[in-house]
Parts: structure tokens; C-alpha cells; sequence
């Protein structure tokens, strides 16, 4: 698909992966496009870069995410792409608290169904559009500092795959963003020695946003701006308890460095 004369929601967009997703989107020529974050000075900033709408909302809310659609598709007729990419990191394992695992499902997964929910009907109506959800690497692998990450990552993973096989006859594509370290707030944010094993090798959101340009216009599944991950991947599936070991020392690996012994 080419984004020439489509209308575009960026849930996110107010910055990092989710801003330069916008900026390129416009620069494609795109008839439209949607701003959305719950920091919505910086989503009608962006938006008022690219001409566009920008909208508060809570993607936790199932009510503001059908609101957004409705708002879209009132100002612009329709909504051809809609770009599920909001998402937060909490770290911790089994044992962070019920809150926090609520919170991370509400943003990292849920606010893909209720954004699906939305839209599909208008999309199936008319036989064609495109869903490009953010997940992570982390989705395909795992995160060493956050269950609550990586779990969410996985599902947010297997619902697009869902979608992908349920209603890829249906005219809709749909696209899963898997990266690794990508330069945004949500990483440079946070301390330097923790996500160290995710800062070596990081790339830009101007680099993920040309990735998914190319793998929309070729309606390609995964889209992984590390190649990389490809081969992680493959080790996986080839031998797990090695792959698994090879996770437990880069765990290692990360608190030594958080422990000054790195």
C-alpha cells in the first residue's frame, strides 16, 4: 500500500517513533492525518507540523479510542491506516504489583483490540485498509529486565498475527513493528547503565519510520529495523533451551553493569 491519499490515525504521535511515523507518513503524501496522545500539546504540535488533526486521548480507554476513530473519520471521511503504536516500559517481574501488570496490558495490548474494534468495521466495509501495530522485539523474543514488557510485547504480537490471518482475506493488511533500541524518550528517558544492552546498536525513529514505509508498501508482516532479530529469532525456534541460556547471561551481563562490575 502507498500512504499517497490516505487518511492516517498515529496513536503516540505526540513523539519518538509515533511523531516521525507522522512527519514521513506527510512527506508520502498522505491526505490526512491524525495526531493522538494523551500529551496533547505535543500531538496538536506535531499535527500542526503535517496539517493535520491532533487529539487527546487515553488509549487505556476503550471509549477514547472509539472516540478517536469517530473524530477521524468525521473530519476526513474515512480512515484508510491506522497505526496502533502507543505503548509503555515498566520494568519488574512476577512480583510487580497487580496495578502496574494492569496497566502495562491496558496500554500494551488492549489499546490494540479496542483500536481494531473500531475501525474494522468501516475497513471491512469497504474491503480494504491497514492496521500497523507497535510491539517490540521483545515480542518476538524476550526483555531480561521486564516480564510485564515482554509478556505484553507477546501478545500484542500474537493479536496482530491474529488479525493478519483472520482478515487478510477481508482486504486488510496488516503490518507488526518489532525494534529493538530505538532513540526516543522511552529509552534515552530512562537510566543509561539499565538499558544499556538496548542503547548499543539503537537506532533512530526516523530510520524505523523509512522501515515501515518500505514494509507497508510491500505489505510485509514483520517489520524489523534490526535485522538482527531475524536470526534471533531462528536460533530460537532451532534450540530454545540454547537460546535461553543465551538469555540468561545477557541478564547477567545487564546487572554487572548495573552493579559497576560490567
Amino acid at each position: 500500500m502507498e500512504m499517497k491519499g490516505k487518511v492516517i490515525v498515529v496513536t503516540g504521535g505526540a513523539s519518538g517513533i509515533g511523531a516521525a511515523l507522522v512527519r514521513r507518513f506527510a512527506r508520502e503524501g498522505a491526505a490526512g492525518i491524525v495526531v493522538a496522545d494523551l500529551d496533547f500539546d505535543g500531538a496538536r504540535s506535531v499535527a500542526h507540523e503535517v496539517k493535520g488533526l491532533g487529539l487527546r486521548i487515553d488509549v487505556s480507554s476503550e471509549a477514547d479510542v472509539q472516540a478517536m476513530i469517530e473524530e477521524a473519520t468525521r473530519h476526513f471521511g474515512r480512515v484508510d491506516v491506522l497505526c496502533s503504536n502507543a505503548g509503555i516500559a515498566l520494568g519488574g517481574g512476577v512480583d510487580a504489583s497487580n496495578a502496574d501488570w494492569q496497566r502495562i496490558w491496558e496500554v500494551n495490548l488492549m489499546a490494540h483490540v479496542y483500536g481494531a474494534r473500531a475501525v474494522l468495521p468501516q475497513m471491512t466495509e469497504r474491503g480494504e485498509g491497514y492496521l500497523l501495530q507497535t510491539a517490540s522485539a521483545a515480542g518476538l523474543l524476550s526483555h531480561p529486565d521486564s516480564a510485564l514488557y515482554a509478556v505484553t510485547k507477546h501478545a500484542a504480537v500474537s493479536l496482530a498475527e491474529w488479525l493478519s490471518i483472520n482478515y487478510g482475506d477481508k482486504g486488510i493488511r496488516v503490518s507488526c513493528l518489532c525494534p529493538q533500541g530505538v532513540r526516543t524518550p522511552m529509552l534515552l528517558g530512562t537510566d543509561s547503565d539499565r538499558q544499556s544492552f538496548l542503547r548499543d546498536g539503537s537506532v533512530s525513529a526516523e530510520q524505523v519510520a523509512d522501515d515501515v514505509i518500505a514494509a507497508m508498501r510491500d505489505e510485509r508482516f514483520l517489520v524489523l529495523p534490526h535485522p538482527e532479530v531475524l536470526e534471533f529469532m531462528r536460533r530460537k525456534a532451532g534450540d530454545v533451551d540454547r537460546w535461553l541460556g543465551g538469555m540468561r547471561k545477557l541478564r547477567a551481563k545487564a546487572e554487572a553493569i548495573r552493579s559497576g562490575r560490567g
